[in-house]
């Protein structure tokens, strides 16, 4: 089945079409001469990390979306916090279709699935309705209910208000531009790739994972880790996605740091590769 065969029976979503849309023209508005700073770049890669690398990828993903560790609630909230400065939804949504996702990986049902080709994987079907939303709540029993979740869940937007309100005061429209738009976009389409990339480039270690995932080293370092995806996909609870020795694993480094801290407890781990 091929996107557009995928896409025809289903609504365009032009709230996020357009939303999109403006975000990767301000984005590209930063790259003027009088919007560049390397304070302005230097801040976007501090915050890359903090809302993709704490947020998405250690705390939505890893913590949240598998239980591959605990830590103590007030942390996990940060961390979730941290998710949602992404502006990738609301923690509840995409933990839910994360989910959905492991489910139904790369068959008709999952809503990224791969085998509808590389673009559609990647963005294509955001731009449409998303006929999986409406299984959410049996696939988040255990976060649905709670209000810190919910509220993040229904203001992840507006929670980019404070934030610009906080990077204007801090140094102007330049760290507004590079600290919101750059940051933001730049760390959509790194997500996307474990999506798209990890579905079509790379190696695979795993052939019983029961999906086309694969395990590419570049979108693991673009990725904090998530990169190994075949890995992942064979060991989905596993805190640890670079097995191999010499597969760096940023997210792993920081649980490791987090369990030395007393902080992170019954990490779930398979056996390494050698």
């Amino acid at each position: 089945m091929t996107a557009a065969t995928s896409a025809q029976n289903l609504r365009p979503d032009w709230g996020v079409i357009i939303f999109m849309t403006a975000m990767h023209i301000a984005a590209v508005v930063a790259f003027l001469p009088q919007n560049f700073s390397w304070a302005a770049v230097g801040l976007m890669i501090f915050l890359h990390w903090v809302t993709g690398g704490l947020g998405i990828t250690l705390g939505w993903h890893r913590l949240v979306t598998h239980r591959s560790f605990e830590v103590p609630k007030w942390l996990e909230y940060f961390f979730v916090f941290c998710g949602t400065l992404s502006c990738q939804g609301g923690p509840i949504w995409w933990v839910g279709l994360h989910r959905h996702h492991h489910l139904h990986s790369d068959t008709d049902p999952d809503h990224h699935d791969s085998t509808k080709g590389f673009l559609w994987s990647h963005i294509g079907w955001m731009m449409y309705e998303v006929p999986a939303e409406s299984e959410i709540p049996r696939f988040t029993k255990d976060i649905g209910d709670d209000p810190f979740y919910k509220f993040l869940d229904r203001y992840f937007l507006l929670l980019q208000i404070p934030l610009a309100v906080i990077l204007y005061l801090m140094g102007g429209w330049s760290f507004v531009l590079w600290g919101i738009c750059v940051r933001m976009v730049s760390l959509w389409h790194c997500t996307w790739l474990v999506n798209s990339a990890t579905h079509k480039f790379g190696y695979r270690t795993f052939e019983d994972s029961g999906d086309r995932s694969t395990n590419c080293w570049w979108v693991a370092l673009l990725t904090y880790g998530e990169g190994w995806h075949n890995n992942h996909h064979a060991h989905q609870y596993s805190a640890r996605h670079g097995l191999a020795w010499w597969e760096i694993d940023a997210t792993w480094m920081t649980i490791q740091l987090l369990q030395f801290l007393g902080l992170a407890k019954n990490v779930k781990l398979v056996k390494a590769e050698s």
